[in-house]
């Protein structure tokens, strides 16, 4: 109820802080003689003693709320109410669910204010959107009719290719895009077609420029919003206040994008849900799958986890009937696994086969599973492995005959001396992308290699034949596809240490084999078992629901949920104790910490994990956030690690198993 005219008025307003004790409204009152101050907007308020903070206003009423002092707003920094109801409800959601604090979440959502920005957007007119352009004969979204009309949730399997989007001219020639991002910006334009917005998170820059070229065609370049860290400042502010205007939009970004205003949402798709990229590095840590599924409860709008590879986490909805199961478009190649030769590192006779037949008139990708010319090093004497002396991070060589440096830190290693037998020579140990396109290079004599990795980045190339050489999520999309797609390094990717380790693998082949054109041959070298039949058959559903199975005998995520509690012995000691009284609870450790993480001496911190069902997140939630507080309260030393941190659904602890 809004107050009468004259009335005295009190804003509630939350604090931009990462203290966890500061995670609650404040009440303010409103000065007579400040104006602007509404639901939404930017303000300056005074904290204890004569400290001031930057917060949002979440709501102005008549009636007061707490009942001791109240002090007044400072200031009004920004007149635009850039917290908009439905983003506060989202980050209060995803905070309690993640026993973290409601400010961390909007600091991801809401960008740095842009006066200029602002005042330009202010001063604009508003004027209407162009009709939406012609929907092409045969889109892809006909396969999926009425999902946003219907508000349906389904796990789509995409299947791969590549497809031209536009018509060539005299200017430009046709842009290639993945089929994947002409079926998503059909259902965008569902959406769009309703009058609603559509919000579509993707890992990376590169799966952004492939959806947003699609999304244009689709829907036109004027309905396309993006909201992405890379952008400018200004351009990132500008797109994030056409969101708050209300318009019919596509909205696209990474996973922050998952938060964007959007009031009237008809459709949010999270592209790749199994990708590392979408689990958000800070506090509270939630992945952007976790923030959509949230979302859709309070919105009610059509939900699609989509991807080449079905991720557990979706297998498990799946099962319980929350997501329905569809597959979009069909994908013909011929995928021919093929074992490693004797000496264990040569390219196998069925890839250079391949390979050859394709270079006739098109490219070939070879994907690898590491960058640089030898990815490790060791010593020519004892066989110890080189490791950087400053950080203990394992040594490699960029380039062939480049001086050895940490491929952590970055630091040479420059007369370096083998610690255990004082040894100076150092053999190499596995190939990386550049050695890999020298050694191909002399194999395909006259035909050019490209490199695309971390450190040569290659978004596309054209349809002439020629080698690409790429690591892992670095391939660049080809026109017209490549003629053949070879997967090295199977081996060495199952090889690692990790409780996702063959679900990633099947993803990423996955999304290399989405590259080929329409009856290639993609050949999968020195892997087998599980994971290599799912990237050799038609659908990796079988193999989601092996790994689930397998995931819900052993209690480990994503059949049940953990917490990561890390800190002070005593205080992990308390937290395990106060968690206990959580039915069907059970507590891994405590370890100590190694001396080596967060720069902790030996033994001051330790780590517990407690893996608890879906169904008592809430309260685990509670509990864990209850410990932090009162940890937080208790005094510590400058620069001291905090005595007590709890991480929900920490993937970290099981990248080792």
């Amino acid at each position: 109820m809004s107050p009468a005219p004259g009335a005295t008025r009190y804003a509630q307003v939350v604090v931009d802080s990462r203290l966890p004790q500061l995670d609650r409204l404040f009440e303010y009152r409103v000065p007579p003689g400040l104006a602007g101050v509404e639901a939404g907007v930017r303000v300056r308020v005074p904290l204890r003693g004569d400290r001031q903070a930057t917060g949002w206003v979440v709501e102005t009423t008549g009636e007061r709320v707490w009942e001791g002092e109240v002090a007044d707003v400072e200031q009004v920094v920004s007149p635009v109410p850039v917290l908009q109801p439905e983003v506060w409800q989202l980050a209060r959601a995803i905070a309690d669910r993640a026993a973290g604090g409601a400010a961390d979440v909007l600091r991801l959502a809401i960008p740095g204010r842009q006066a200029r920005v602002e005042k330009q957007w202010l001063a604009a007119e508003r004027a209407p959107l162009p009709p939406l352009p012609e929907a092409a004969e045969g889109a892809e979204h006909a396969a999926l009719p009425g999902l946003v009309e219907q508000r349906r949730r389904i796990a789509l399997e995409c299947a791969g290719g590549v497809a031209a989007v536009g018509e060539p001219s005299a200017d430009h020639d046709a842009l290639w895009v993945g089929r994947w991002a002409i079926a998503l910006a059909g259902l965008a334009r569902q959406a769009i077609e309703r009058g609603e917005q559509a919000i579509i998170v993707v890992p990376d820059h590169r799966d952004q420029r492939q959806l947003r070229i699609a999304l244009e065609a689709s829907v036109g370049p004027e309905r396309v919003v993006e909201l992405d860290a890379r952008q400018k400042n200004p351009e990132r502010y500008r797109g994030f206040l056409r969101c708050i205007d209300g318009d019919p939009i596509a909205i696209i970004g990474p996973r922050s994008a998952v938060y964007a205003p959007a009031a009237r949402l008809g459709l949010l798709v999270i592209w790749e849900d199994g990708d590392p990229l979408l689990s958000e590095p800070l506090a509270p840590w939630v992945h952007a799958r976790d923030a959509a599924l949230v979302r859709q409860g309070q919105s009610g709008c059509a939900l699609v986890l989509a991807g080449h590879a079905r991720s557990t986490d979706a297998e498990r909805l799946v099962e319980l009937g929350f997501l329905e199961h569809e597959r979009a478009g069909s994908h013909r190649v011929r995928v021919l696994p093929s074992a490693l030769t004797d000496d264990g590192r040569r390219v196998p006779a069925a890839a250079f086969q391949a390979a050859r037949e394709a270079l006739r008139d098109r490219p070939v990708l070879v994907q690898v599973a590491r960058p640089g010319h030898a990815p490790g090093l060791r010593c020519s004497d004892c066989g110890s492995r080189a490791r950087c002396s400053a950080c203990a991070g394992p040594l490699g060589r960029r380039s062939r005959g480049s001086a050895p440096a940490c491929r952590l830190c970055g630091r040479l290693a420059a007369g370096w001396r083998c610690p255990a037998c004082k040894g100076q020579q150092l053999t190499e140990v596995g190939r990386g992308s550049s050695r890999i396109a020298e050694e191909l290079g002399r194999a395909f004599p006259g035909i050019p290699v490209v490199v695309a990795d971390g450190e040569h980045e290659r978004l596309t190339i054209d349809a002439r034949p020629r080698l690409v050489v790429a690591t892992r999520g670095a391939e660049p999309l080809a026109d017209g596809g490549y003629g053949a797609v070879v997967l090295l390094d199977g081996d060495t990717l199952l090889s690692r240490e990790g409780l996702r380790v063959g679900e990633e693998a099947v993803r990423q082949w996955a999304t290399a084999r989405a590259l080929a054109a329409d009856g290639a041959a993609v050949v999968l070298t020195g892997a087998g078992g599980p994971a290599a039949a799912a990237i050799t058959g038609d659908t990796t559903v079988p193999f989601a629901k092996a790994e689930l199975a397998e995931r819900r005998s052993l209690r480990f995520p994503p059949a049940v949920r953990t917490a990561s509690v890390v800190g002070h012995p005593d205080a992990v000691a308390d937290a395990i104790e106060a968690l206990g009284a959580v039915e069907h609870l059970d507590v891994l450790g405590p370890v100590p910490v190694p001396a080596t993480v967060q720069g902790v001496r030996e033994g001051e911190l330790e780590r517990a994990i407690a893996r608890f069902a879906f169904a008592d997140g809430a309260l685990v939630a509670g509990i864990a956030r209850g410990r932090v507080l009162a940890a937080a309260a208790r005094p510590r030393k400058p620069g001291a690690p905090a005595r007590l941190r709890i991480r929900l659904d920490d993937p970290e602890p099981f990248d080792g198993l």
